[in-house]
């Protein structure tokens, strides 16, 4: 039976109100620690029908929705007031969709439940002080013993690290192999002894990041979630799951969030002076291609297409946005914006955003080399196993 509007409509106006148009949006938690919020409306979700996951299967908190069901819900949601879900981003656009890929019947059982509910958050352990842009190039090391891996090691920018319960971590298992193909993906208990968690804060006045010590932190091979040295290329599949969920419809730079901030502009007054009206309207007409590249990119992945930049061209666009977006806003206010008002706390974040699921320059070198067929930078690494590289100095 194909559901209809006017059935997710009614679903949802009983879970949520709706959505004033002109009220200013959190964006990726800026400014804000509230968990509540956000859970409450996934545990309800979960419970009334898979309104936050639509497309994953019931028993996991979904309603095996179809693609276009999946649109449909994401288009009425719009008109409702949803939490922002920043906190629960990780194990919702990352970790869920690996699990369902690749996870194990007990890794799904035991985790994708509580990811759809809420009542299990997950960070991303990738980052490491010599490992940023080059993240291949990590030391976090992890040695079996038995049916468990001790590892040990520090992860740095880890967002979400104080309150998170998981975390999806890469850990080098083989360091006589070159440096990409020793890599393994764990889930790491973010309790467990030997895991220390330590605040980083932000210009924002946010502690959303975080640094992650690891010292003899015993992990079962259980909540090992790729193949061994197979970390690389499951890495790969979550950055395509991120850079889509920040350049697409989530992660809180939703093209068609709607246009709440032109409006507030105009009511304040700020679009009286020309020069802030056309850089208005110049930010409003990269939104409209922002939407409609998604919504032809979509079209497309579902005639069988692979989206051609959707992933990397959606998160430069939606970058660009965000930060013309809140540097007018703060303009708008005079000297008073650089110290306080509305929008501040999104100005000061909007630098992080250039660096978040991958930086700029990373989805220019996507771009060119994977979808323009440019020649790759030249590498001295290549082939040369991890081991030898750092014996020479290379890492």
């Amino acid at each position: 039976m194909t559901l209809t509007e006017d059935e997710v409509r009614a679903a949802v106006a009983a879970l949520l109100e709706p959505r004033d148009p002109d009220a200013p949006a959190t964006v990726l938690g800026a400014g804000s620690d509230d968990l509540e919020a956000g859970r409450r409306w996934l545990s309800a979700a979960a419970a009334s029908g898979g309104w936050a996951v639509p497309t994953w299967p019931r028993r996991f908190g979904g309603r095996d929705a179809t693609p276009d069901e999946a649109r449909l819900i994401a288009r009425v949601l719009r008109d409702f007031a949803v939490p922002d879900l920043y906190p629960y981003a990780v194990g919702l656009s990352l970790v869920g969709p690996i699990l369902l890929e690749s996870g194990t019947p007990a890794q799904q059982e035991r985790w994708l439940r509580a990811i759809a509910d809420g009542s299990e958050i997950w960070c991303q352990m990738f980052s490491e002080p010599d490992a940023g842009s080059d993240l291949a190039n990590l030391a976090t090391r992890a040695v079996r013993d038995g049916d468990e891996w001790i590892l040990e090691g520090q992860k740095v920018w880890t967002s979400r690290g104080l309150y998170s319960r998981w975390g999806m971590c890469l850990a080098r298992t083989d360091p006589d192999v070159p440096k990409h193909r020793g890599i393994t993906m764990f889930a790491v208990d973010m309790t467990a002894p030997g895991v220390e968690v330590r605040p980083l804060h932000q210009m924002n006045g946010d502690e959303h990041f975080t640094e992650v010590f690891l010292s003899e932190v015993r992990v079962p091979d259980a909540d090992r979630l790729s193949d061994l040295g197979g970390g690389w290329a499951m890495a790969m599949e979550v950055f395509a799951h991120e850079r889509a969920s920040l350049g697409g419809s989530g992660g809180g730079l939703d093209p068609g969030a709607g246009e709440g901030w032109l409006h507030r502009l105009a009511r304040e007054g700020a679009l009286a002076d020309p020069v802030r009206r056309d850089r208005a309207m110049r930010i409003l007409g990269q939104q409209r291609i922002a939407d409609w590249t998604a919504r032809r990119l979509a079209a497309e992945a579902e005639r069988g297409g692979d989206g051609g930049s959707g992933g990397p061209g959606g998160k430069l666009r939606q970058v660009a946005i965000f930060k013309a977006r809140t540097d007018l806003a703060k303009d708008a206010q005079g000297p008073a914006g650089m110290l306080t008002g509305e929008g501040h706390v999104e100005f000061l974040t909007g630098p992080s955003m250039s660096i978040r699921g991958g930086t700029d320059e990373i989805q220019h070198n996507i771009i060119g080399e994977r979808i323009l067929g440019l020649p790759p930078e030249p590498r001295v690494d290549k082939g040369v196993p991890y081991a030898e590289l750092r014996r020479q100095g290379l890492t």
